[in-house]
């Protein structure tokens, strides 16, 4: 009876200890400025009134694999998770799936398919941009839990397992996005992402990973595990900052790039408008190379040679670059 009184004792001491620095803590304003900041962060994944283009999202370059080291899906189904909840890109399969859709092309090309299948060439959409998720670092647990090793060596049976279930760490995470332009090769965006949680409670994960956030997505241990649902909120942040330096960008991202160029295949004219009438603006011979600008009538086009040329030509005469 008294070891079990004084098992009580100091299982109280142990309560009042975490209870008065959560106490403080909750009045200090600079925690509570802290916590507002990283709520508003991962309250909800940004949407987007308009399409910004077309992206596909590809795993890292190298051979180290940084997720398996964590226990976690490739961050490729992270961020394709937030692309679709965001509305912000036309997502594009790239993988698997697209893999399997070319063994399905591969067998309309052979003539095994069934008639009326419409599978065949041109009909597959370019991805605008490609986006590589990356880590920069993770620490999996900066600072510990010394207070509930304290208040678990103090209290033994049940009471110690209760008090050691309620801990104080620090989880942190670096990430960063890249987002290259297919056409140009730019790299029109690269975003720094940073996740934190700072856990008090009995690992209670918040609303953003429940059913309605990351936990219905399917993607398993990026909602169940704290590493996960830090790394989660880094790429958040992350993707976030690149939504908005996107924002400003050409809805129609073809339309807006380089112009693509072509080349004459067979000797031909250019002339000073579409009707293809009046004096030649000048010859083009095999093998030149032409850049159409955008405006067509029919099969004529109007295009722009290397020397700044302007007329128009019948796009039977030359091929786009491919």
């Amino acid at each position: 009876m008294e070891i079990s009184f004084r098992h009580a004792a100091q299982a109280s001491l142990a309560l009042g200890a975490i209870f008065s620095l959560t106490a403080c803590t909750a009045a200090n304003p600079l925690v509570t400025r802290t916590q507002k900041a990283h709520e508003a962060k991962v309250a909800a994944i940004p949407k987007c009134a308009r399409k910004l283009g077309t992206i596909s999202v590809i795993e890292p370059e190298g051979d180290i694999h940084w997720w398996t080291q964590q226990q976690l899906p490739s961050p490729t189904k992270l961020i394709k998770v937030f692309v679709n909840k965001s509305g912000c890109f036309t997502l594009l399969d790239r993988g698997m799936g697209m893999n399997a859709a070319m063994r399905e092309r591969a067998l309309a090309a052979g003539g095994e398919l069934r008639g009326g299948a419409n599978i065949g060439k041109g009909q597959v959409k370019a991805a605008d941009y490609v986006m590589v998720p990356d880590l920069v670092s993770t620490n999996a647990n900066a600072g510990g839990s010394a207070l509930s090793a304290l208040a678990g060596g103090l209290i033994g049976g049940g009471a110690g397992r209760l008090v050691g279930a309620i801990n104080i760490s620090s989880k942190t995470s670096d990430v960063v996005l890249t987002v290259t332009d297919v056409r140009s090769s730019e790299q029109v965006a690269m975003t720094e992402g940073h996740g934190e949680k700072n856990d008090i409670g009995l690992g209670a994960s918040g609303a953003f990973f429940g059913s309605q956030g990351l936990g219905g997505a399917g993607i398993g241990a990026y909602a169940n595990t704290t590493i996960g649902q830090v790394i989660s909120m880094a790429y958040l942040d992350a993707y976030t900052k690149l939504v908005n330096e996107m924002g400003g960008m050409p809805g129609n991202a073809s339309a807006a790039n380089s112009r693509q160029s072509g080349t004459v295949r067979v000797a031909t004219r250019m002339f000073p408008s579409s009707s293809m009438k009046g004096k030649a603006v000048r010859s083009l011979d095999p093998g030149m190379t032409v850049y159409p600008t955008g405006d067509k009538v029919g099969v004529i086009w109007e295009i722009e040679d290397e020397h700044g040329n302007r007329g128009w030509i019948s796009s039977e005469n030359f091929d786009l670059a491919r």
